[in-house]
Formats: C-alpha cells, sequence, structure tokens
C-alpha cells in the first residue's frame, strides 16, 4: 500500500502530465508555460481532479490575461520567477481559486 506522501506525489505527477501536453502546432508562449507549471508543481491544482486540468489551466490562462496581463509581461521579460514575481504570481493564482 502506498503511503500518502508517495499517492500525493504520484496524484501531482498526473496533474502535470495534463499540463504538459499541448496541441500540436499550438505552442504556449514561455510566460504562460512557467505560470502553469509554477502552479502544479507547487500543489495549486492538487484538489482539481486529472481529468478537469486542462479546464482549470485554460481558464487560469484567460484570467491572468484579463486580471493580470502585468505578470504575465514580467515572466516573459525576466525569463526567472524573482521573489516579487513569484508573490505575484501566488496572489493571481490565489485570486483565481477564489473565483472557482
Amino acid at each position: 500500500e502506498l503511503d500518502q506522501a508517495t499517492q500525493r506525489q504520484l496524484e501531482r505527477g498526473a496533474r502535470i502530465v495534463e499540463v504538459l501536453k499541448q496541441p500540436q502546432y499550438q505552442t504556449m508562449p514561455v510566460e504562460k508555460q512557467i505560470a502553469i507549471i509554477y502552479a502544479v508543481t507547487n500543489g495549486h491544482l492538487d484538489d482539481v481532479p486529472a481529468a478537469d486540468v486542462k479546464k482549470w489551466e485554460e481558464d487560469f490562462h484567460m484570467y491572468l490575461n484579463a486580471h493580470h496581463p502585468e505578470v504575465l509581461e514580467q515572466i516573459a521579460a525576466e525569463k526567472v520567477l524573482s521573489d516579487s514575481l513569484e508573490a505575484d504570481l501566488k496572489k493571481a493564482i490565489a485570486g483565481f481559486k477564489a473565483l472557482a
């Protein structure tokens, strides 16, 4: 029997696989890739069923575009998550999750 930590890791891994699936010829801008990979690897999607991850991701990107475009612009410009940019991204994720 798997312990709870191992089970959580496997479940998070399933969500990461869903996030990494991209339709052919529809490449995602790097800033959106960074935002969603950050969200999933830091446990922000742990409460989202794996089957719903793609929908969550699409909605999250629309939310960022509409409400936090500066976060995406900063990620695109800096290509790295500074502490302040990470804090802004966490706030954006929390804001989106509060709506869901």
